[in-house]
């Protein structure tokens, strides 16, 4: 019982938290559909990421470079792995989008399958690709780590504003993402594909 009470006293507090945040970029809202902004915001999204990666991957074809190649792989992979982790949770956890939800009780996270695009707020999928891929990008090129990483974050940051997901959505999409690349990294390592090169 004892247990009970302090989980829902802590959701009560991470909802609390969340409010405080939507409420804090609430008069912003309008600058978040500035197009250029929004086109921000969506460079998160599966298509565009795979997009990157797949680019990045050409790039290092055409010009003989197996670092931009090696990049663009552990891009791919990263991303993948962090879609799958996010896909399985957003498919056993409801929750209503900033946008959408009229009432406290729908804000709160809880167990359900639904595909509905409003009831699946819970993780953010473009915090935790675009940290992945940014994170997998800066392992082959550590000097634009910082840069890569600071696009990711502001990507992540967007989806507050434009009341597509709340904090704690975005925060465990980042700790997703992180994660993911993480093992990806170890994998990587374990299966020697630092010493497998076509252009050397």
């Amino acid at each position: 019982m004892m247990l009970r009470n302090a989980m829902d006293a802590g959701e009560e507090r991470l909802i609390a938290v969340d409010e405080a945040f939507q409420e804090l970029f609430e008069p912003y809202a309008e600058y978040a559909k500035v197009p250029a902004v929004d086109l921000a915001s969506k460079l998160g999204d599966q298509p565009e990421l795979r997009m990157l990666a797949s680019g990045v991957i050409a790039a290092g074809v055409a010009l003989e470079s197996d670092r931009l190649v090696r990049a663009g792989a552990r891009m791919m992979i990263a991303h993948e792995a962090a879609t799958a982790v996010k896909s399985v949770l957003k498919h056993n956890v409801d929750r209503t989008r900033p946008r959408s939800a009229n009432r406290r009780e729908e804000k709160k996270p809880r167990k359900g399958d639904s595909r509905a695009k409003e009831l699946s707020s819970f993780p953010s999928g473009h915090s935790a690709g675009a940290v992945a891929v940014a994170r997998a990008f800066s392992r082959e090129y550590p000097e634009y780590g910082v840069a890569a990483l600071g696009a990711a974050g502001l990507i992540a940051a967007l989806q507050v504003p434009r009341s597509a997901h709340y904090l704690s959505d975005v925060v465990a999409g980042l700790a997703i993402g992180i994660a993911a690349e993480a093992a990806v990294n170890v994998l990587w390592g374990l299966a020697g594909m630092d010493e497998r090169s076509r252009f050397d």
